[in-house]
């Protein structure tokens, strides 16, 4: 293979969920597309790395500082729900059920990966605490293991502060099927029932 292609399929390789396969279909996509519509994308790319970056405040990605959602006065910021990433960001306000601000820590603690405390942006997150404002603090980082480790390493460094602090429930998707969810999720589901 030629090396400007292999050195494209292995810049698209190292997008998440891209493999090998993948990389070199999206690669043979690009090099068959008019160069007006990958142009378009190159330019998309460049201009979002430009004009895109972190709020101040909650570690989000904008393209204003700070963030829309940590400069709108109609939110409640006597809540902040911490995130792993910007993405995660999105996904609650597409719930449309959460009207209050973030905390995008960055990541999660990983110690085989050598990501510590240090490595995310909890400074910042106890730096914001000191307000009188926060009464509560949602923990909404995945329900893996390290998810959940850096969820019980936050409720501990937090409670002491006397700021509330509550986790995301687990349970069923909705139209999900009980017989293909695994032994996690249902087992976090029925810890957290409701009654009827």
């Amino acid at each position: 293979m030629n090396e400007p292609f292999g050195y494209l399929v292995e810049q698209l390789r190292r997008l998440p969920g891209v493999g090998a396969k993948t990389a070199r279909r999206l690669a043979y996509f690009l090099m068959e597309e008019p160069a007006e519509t990958v142009d378009a994308l190159v330019k998309a790319i460049v201009d979002a790395r430009r004009e895109v970056g972190y709020c101040r405040i909650c570690g989000n990605l904008s393209t204003q500082n700070p963030c829309e959602f940590c400069a709108d006065g109609k939110r409640d910021h006597s809540l902040i729900c911490v995130v792993e990433t910007a993405a995660e960001v999105m996904a609650m306000e597409r719930s449309q059920g959460y009207h209050g601000v973030y905390h995008v820590l960055g990541g999660v603690l990983s110690p085989l990966d050598g990501v510590g405390p240090e490595d995310l942006r909890i400074r910042e997150l106890l730096e914001r605490l000191r307000s009188d404002r926060v009464q509560e603090v949602i923990l909404a980082t995945d329900p893996d293991v390290e998810g959940e480790a850096t969820a019980l390493y936050l409720a501990r460094l937090l409670k002491p502060i006397g700021v509330r602090v509550t986790r995301i429930a687990r349970g069923l998707p909705a139209g999900g099927d009980i017989g293909f969810v695994d032994g996690i999720t249902l087992a976090g589901a029925l810890a957290h029932r409701q009654t009827m």
